[in-house]
């Protein structure tokens, strides 16, 4: 193959062309500091309050709730750290799901060490949560909810209303790690009914490192750093200009092509899984439920066909992640797969393909042969 086909958009996305023009003049030409009076500080401030509109109206939220952060990871840490912080007085019990992220799971751990308690709930063999579990893990002194909007390996999408309604029932503050949802998905937080949102830019074609954190007006909440007061002192800092600007171009092209863009992830998804299924039939296992799951992603496993050796055998033909680590010798499953109570048999077979707004036929018919191909030589 004469170009390698990226089919790893869950891991993240190439920079939009109209984002990166939409950057250049804040890289190049408009270089000064959003605090500053003079005029060229006063463009950057303007272009700041602009994408700080486009994220809110991506998501339903007003302009005042959006706090911009380095990315998705931040954006967990300020919610759940935060919500800790300003509610010690209350409680120091927090919710979370089985299958979140390390940048939720990890939180909780120091948070742990702290003396905060963290109740893990089970999911279903899709990865779903039942929102009773929730419900019956609630206590006097929990501070915080928090579950994943969609999964990252899976796609198994959350019942995030349902667990809202308890949370709101309970007087307790509910926060959705968004990172996979935004631009798949619809994520009115009016509609989810949650306090606090994560957003990460590299996950809707805008650059690494910025994200935002949508908080509830009335939401009180710890800071994280402490500084000159910028983000209304939640998130001081001299702001990222280019990087802002670029998160509010890639949401506003979210809004704009919602339908177009999603359509596409999932026909070609669902091209994909008809070519390998029509190829190697039985051979093939899904692990999500694909009428609760992402548009875009497809996590199954090729029976009998360990993911690493496939992937080092399709070298640079067709990107995308498997299911499991190797480390000397022995497997380690990954903690979603493990949650879902996928054996270790199918866990090394497990591979996550994600297609994007972008994604082809053709570049689809390529990597069923490739797939095929190597699978075919690995089984027989």
């Amino acid at each position: 193959m004469e170009k390698a086909v990226y089919l790893d958009y869950n891991a993240t996305t190439p920079i939009d062309p109209e984002v990166a023009n939409e950057m250049l003049p804040y890289i190049h030409t408009f270089f000064g500091n959003p605090s500053s009076s003079y005029s060229i500080g006063r463009i950057n401030k303007e272009a700041v309050n602009r994408a700080r509109k486009q994220v809110a109206g991506l998501i339903n939220a007003k302009p005042e709730e959006i706090v911009f952060t380095s990315g998705g990871t931040e954006s967990n840490n300020h919610a759940i750290r935060g919500i800790a912080l300003a509610n010690k007085g209350k409680g120091k019990h927090i919710i979370a799901s089985s299958v979140e992220h390390p940048a939720v799971t990890e939180v909780c751990r120091y948070l742990n060490s702290l003396g905060c308690e963290i109740t893990y709930f089970p999911v279903d063999r899709y990865g779903k949560i039942n929102p009773n579990d929730v419900e019956n893990a609630v206590r006097p002194d929990t501070v915080l909810i928090t579950i994943m909007h969609a999964n990252n390996e899976v796609g198994t999408i959350q019942p995030i209303k349902e667990v809202a309604l308890i949370a709101r029932k309970n007087n307790i503050m509910f926060h959705t790690d968004a990172a996979q949802s935004v631009g798949k998905i619809d994520t009115d937080v009016a509609t989810l009914g949650v306090d606090l949102l994560t957003i990460a830019g590299h996950k809707l074609y805008a650059p690494k490192g910025i994200g935002a954190l949508y908080i509830r007006k009335g939401i009180k909440i710890g800071n994280l750093m402490y500084g000159a007061g910028q983000e209304k002192g939640i998130r001081p800092g001299t702001e990222n200009v280019p990087y802002i600007v670029a998160l509010g171009k890639a949401c506003e092209i979210v809004l704009r092509d919602y339908a177009k863009n999603t359509s596409n992830m999932y026909l070609t998804r669902e091209r994909l899984l008809l070519g390998l299924q029509q190829k190697l039939g039985a051979a093939i296992k899904i692990i999500a439920d694909l009428n609760n799951c992402l548009p875009n992603t497809l996590s199954i496993a090729f029976e009998k066909v360990d993911a690493h050796t496939l992937t080092s055998m399709i070298g640079n033909e067709v990107f995308f992640s498997i299911g499991s680590a190797c480390h000397a010798n022995s497997f380690e499953i990954s903690p979603v797969l493990k949650a879902m109570k996928i054996d270790i048999a199918t866990a090394t077979c497990t591979v996550r393909i994600s297609t994007g707004k972008n994604t082809t036929d053709e570049e689809i018919d390529l990597a069923i042969k490739a797939i095929c191909d190597k699978v075919l030589k690995l089984t027989n």
